[in-house]
C-alpha cells in the first residue's frame, strides 16, 4: 500500500496495527485528520482520568513506546514519512496534555485547543524533532513534546487563574 492507496475503514479490520495507527479509523477523515484524531482521543480522557496516577503514567509510557512501533508500521504500510492519516501520536500527545487535569469542559476544550496549536504550528523545539528524527520515533516525539508543552501551559493557566488541578 502506498500513500496514494488510502485505506478504507473496512480494510482496517484486516490490519489491527494500521487500525491503531489511524486512530481507530479517525485518521481517514477527509478534512483535518489530525484534528479528527484528537477529537476521538478526547473521548478516552474520562476513562484515563479514573486511573490512579501511577497507572496513568504507566499507560502513557506504554502508549508512547508502543506508538513508536505503531506509527512506524503505519508510515511504512502507507509508504510515506509521516502521513497525515496516522493519528496515534495525536492520541498520546493529547492524553499527556490532559494528564491529571479534572474532566471538565474548561480543561478538555483548553487542552484540545492548546495541543492542536502546538501540533499544527510546531514551535521550537517541536519543529526540530519533527524535521530531524525519522520513523515512528519522530512521528511520536513531536506530539509527545506538544503534549508536555500543553500540560505546562495548562498548569500555568491554573496558577494564574487560581484553579486547583
Amino acid at each position: 500500500m502506498t500513500s496514494s492507496d488510502k485505506p478504507t475503514f473496512a480494510s482496517l479490520r484486516k490490519d489491527p496495527i494500521l487500525f491503531l495507527s489511524l486512530g481507530f479509523g479517525s485518521g481517514l477523515a477527509p478534512f483535518a485528520p489530525g484534528t479528527a484524531g484528537t477529537l476521538v482521543a478526547l473521548c478516552f480522557v474520562p476513562l484515563l482520568a479514573l486511573l490512579p496516577t501511577a497507572y496513568l503514567l504507566a499507560v502513557l509510557l506504554v502508549a508512547s513506546l508502543a506508538g513508536i512501533y505503531i506509527c512506524g508500521y503505519g508510515a511504512t504500510k502507507l509508504g510515506a514519512k509521516d502521513p497525515s492519516s496516522i493519528v496515534w501520536d495525536e492520541f498520546v500527545g493529547l492524553w499527556i496534555a490532559l494528564a491529571g487535569f479534572p474532566v471538565s469542559s474548561f480543561w478538555l476544550v483548553s487542552g484540545f485547543v492548546v495541543f492542536r496549536c502546538f501540533d499544527i504550528l510546531k514551535p521550537w523545539p517541536i519543529s526540530v524533532l519533527d524535521k530531524k528524527v525519522p520513523g515512528g520515533l519522530g512521528i511520536m516525539l513531536d506530539d509527545i513534546l506538544a503534549g508536555i508543552m500543553t500540560w505546562l501551559v495548562l498548569h500555568l493557566v491554573a496558577v494564574v487563574l487560581g484553579l486547583s488541578v
